[in-house]
């Protein structure tokens, strides 16, 4: 809590000059809720009352500041896939969970999913920068829900991944991605693999 109080704003507002911090605190808050779902700049510009142009504006400089990052949707023209939207995370479930006031254990949480979703997702591009791998990252989905989690892109190959905190749960690739992406090779991440995923 004092980390989110202290850090988070401090060089945004002396930057842009910024004097309605809580139109911040207000989107964070609004970009806390929807991790692991589509972001729309309007929607949320509509929640806490401001324009899209804004909504984009403060997002870009809370990417500046490393409190979030996002990741596009991967198209190569479908018909039938998401182009144009993108993903929300935080680089630090704990700021998102100090954001929202809500630190209760894993297993008593109503967004496990999400959370395991912003941490894998967060740790492994951390992971990729620290040692020097180039990749481009992004979510897949098509307008009949199907999706995959993330995506890697290096060298023509394509990695993709499902993350399943419950490591019961089945996870197996979309027929229509298998089908028009045939350079790929598939994974999910649950908390029994993460740590060799992320090695």
């Amino acid at each position: 809590m004092q980390l989110a109080d202290s850090y988070l704003y401090k060089d945004i507002l002396i930057w842009e000059k910024i004097q309605k911090s809580e139109r911040i605190d207000k989107l964070l808050q609004a970009l806390a809720f929807q991790i692991g779902n589509q972001v729309s700049y309007n929607e949320i510009g509509q929640m806490i009352g401001l324009n899209s142009e804004t909504v984009e504006k403060y997002i870009t400089l809370l990417e500046k500041a490393f409190v979030i990052f996002r990741l596009p949707a991967f198209s190569r023209n479908l018909r039938n896939e998401l182009k144009k939207t993108r993903k929300i995370y935080f680089y630090d479930n704990g700021i998102r969970n100090a954001l929202i006031k809500h630190f209760a254990p894993m297993e008593l949480r109503n967004d496990s999913g999400a959370l395991w979703e912003n941490f894998c997702i967060s740790e492994r591009i951390k992971r990729n920068f620290f040692n020097g791998i180039s990749t481009n990252c992004y979510f897949w989905r098509t307008t009949q829900q199907q999706e995959i989690d993330y995506i890697e892109e290096s060298d023509g190959m394509l990695s993709a991944f499902e993350f399943k905190y419950n490591p019961k749960k089945k996870a197996r690739i979309p027929l229509t991605f298998s089908r028009n992406y045939h350079e790929n090779s598939f994974e999910v991440i649950t908390p029994e693999n993460f740590v060799e995923w992320l090695e």
